[in-house]
């Protein structure tokens, strides 16, 4: 989506722009109030909780229903995005969109809200950030936004769709998802560490290449947690067998320690 939005001013040169986007069955005012309490300590994000609302006295889980206490923001006041991190309400405009806002010059977060029809809605989501690694207290924010804002802010927009739609995925399919996506990394990351570590035949560079392909696959592409799961069982099956001694090698090797 190319059109202006709300908070482009925020950021006119980001290096990080994306910008994602719903339908949702239900009017602007059935889906605001999901948008406005979202946050840390609050609602949640609808998303994936295990990582979104660790640590919140709040309970792990994200709010499958409305909650007044979080209705009723002006502009200035904190959205807590994790425990060591947050933002403000740059605007608020209800029914027509929300931003939050960091640091100075540092970008923004906008959530809008476009009628399609009397009953259908377009939600918005716009990211313009530009990092900035010497401030601390925003490190986990800036690394979620630049490594994992495709899989975290696909996972809201469809977490507010099942609640305004009035359907709400079981948290264990969400925390599979999740635990497929690291699985995904850790065994991309630790095929480097045995390429690094281990003589380099072709065998385990294209092992390498394989697990590098899975990870992609199974962050970037629409598949399911089953297939991603069989993936990931291949992908270590092979990096096994191209990183474990044949037993004629160590024969060979045991032979040779003797004589």
């Amino acid at each position: 989506m190319q059109r202006t939005m709300p908070g482009d001013e925020l950021n006119p040169n980001p290096k990080f722009l994306a910008t994602r986007a719903i339908t949702i069955e239900g009017k602007p005012e059935d889906i605001w109030p999901w948008l406005v309490q979202m946050g840390y300590l609050r609602a949640g994000f609808y998303g994936y909780d295990i990582l979104e609302n660790l640590g919140s006295p709040r309970g792990i889980r994200g709010a499958d229903r409305i909650l007044p206490e979080f209705q009723h923001f002006t502009v200035g006041d904190e959205v807590p995005i994790s425990p060591v991190g947050g933002m403000v309400f740059y605007a608020i405009e209800p029914n027509r969109y929300l931003i939050w806002s960091g640091y100075e010059n540092g970008g923004g977060f906008t959530w809008a809200l476009y009628p399609v029809d009397e009953k259908h809605t377009r939600l918005v989501s716009r990211i313009r950030w530009s990092h900035n690694w010497r401030k601390p207290s925003q490190l986990a924010l800036d690394l979620l936004t630049e490594f994992t804002d495709h899989l975290s802010v696909r996972k809201i927009l469809q977490g507010v769709k099942g609640r305004v739609e009035g359907w709400i995925d079981p948290m264990a399919r969400a925390n599979s998802e999740f635990a497929i996506y690291l699985a995904a990394a850790w065994i991309f990351l630790g095929a480097i560490v045995l390429i690094i570590l281990r003589p380099l035949t072709w065998r385990r560079w294209l092992a390498g290449l394989a697990a590098g392909a899975a990870w992609l696959i199974t962050w970037y592409a629409p598949i399911s947690t089953r297939i991603g799961a069989l993936l990931e069982l291949l992908i270590l099956w092979g990096l096994g067998g191209a990183f474990r001694k044949r037993a004629s090698q160590r024969a060979a090797y045991h032979i040779h320690f003797e004589s």
